[in-house]
């Protein structure tokens, strides 16, 4: 009884297997070959320039005067005009600096009037024949140096107690002015923060940096595969980051002669200018974005 059973079961399983096949050959027969639509097309090579936007220049200004920040005329994103006042630096002496340029300046008003007084007695010897010309050259001399030490020495202590001094018919003062015309990208100090000032021992104090977002450029990097592909003065099409259905167009400007690493593969910095965007889209330092040089190589048959 049991033989007959199993023979049974294995009856429908082979039965079920060969009718799933049917089915299937029975349906894919119904399908037919597909067809296709052959056009011709254009086979386009690409390359990639990756980076991000950045003004052409940018400006760090820096005091040349020590002290503390007083005042602050400009904010961030305002544009600004060669010259216009950005910030004050208010000096900000210790008692011990302070105290040395009055007692120099006092030196050398004293200095000053005991050359004058010898360049009187040795005017008086030369008229009577007493001492030669070169006596009383050297005598008017030293006066002269004495005259200008002691002037030096009362623009010093006008810049170091109200940081305002004529040197030479220049004002020199604490109010730092654009040395470039432009927007305010950063403010790096506040009221009350102290100020290093730039000489050529040190670097001072980044106060405010300045830049014309009016030329802008995609400063960014192509991989050596590529950069054969591309070349300066062709036109290139940005995609920004924030922008992805905005297109940007630029023109390649400059692609550097010397590679370097990066994330262990060797690119070659490239930079894309006169950018055009169009009225929806504000370009701002910062902004990621790609670019995409192309160039045509032959016509080609594409398959839709």
């Amino acid at each position: 009884m049991k033989k007959w059973i199993i023979a049974g079961l294995l009856c429908a399983v082979v039965g079920g297997v060969a009718v799933a096949f049917t089915r299937t050959d029975s349906e894919d027969g119904d399908q037919g070959p597909k067809t296709v639509t052959v056009e011709l097309g254009t086979l386009v090579d690409k390359a990639l320039v990756t980076g991000e936007i950045a003004p052409r220049h940018e400006v760090d200004v820096k005091s040349k005067i020590s002290g503390t920040v007083a005042r602050i005329f400009v904010q961030e994103g305002e544009r600004v005009n060669l010259g216009d006042p950005v910030l004050e630096v208010r000096p900000n002496p210790t008692p011990l600096e302070y105290a040395q340029k009055k007692r120099t300046l006092e030196m050398q008003v004293l200095v000053e009037k005991q050359r004058g007084t010898d360049l009187d007695r040795v005017k008086g010897l030369l008229d009577r024949g007493m001492v030669s010309r070169a006596d009383f050259d050297a005598a008017k001399e030293a006066a002269e140096r004495a005259v200008l030490r002691r002037k030096m020495a009362e623009e010093e202590l006008a810049i170091l107690d109200r940081g305002k001094a004529v040197v030479a018919g220049r004002i020199v003062e604490s109010i730092i002015v654009s040395p470039v015309a432009g927007h305010v990208l950063q403010l790096h100090v506040d009221v009350g923060d102290p100020v290093v000032p730039l000489t050529s021992y040190q670097p001072g104090t980044g106060l405010i940096t300045l830049a014309d977002m009016d030329d802008l450029l995609l400063k960014g990097s192509v991989d050596e595969i590529d950069v054969g592909k591309i070349h300066e003065g062709m036109d290139v099409e940005i995609k920004v980051g924030a922008f992805p259905d905005q297109k940007v167009r630029g023109v390649l400007q400059r692609i550097s002669l010397k590679s370097r690493k990066k994330d262990n593969a060797t690119v070659f910095d490239a930079e894309i200018g006169d950018l055009v965007a169009s009225s929806e889209v504000r370009l701002r330092a910062g902004y990621s974005a790609n670019a995409d040089g192309q160039s045509v190589t032959a016509p080609i048959s594409l398959l839709n």
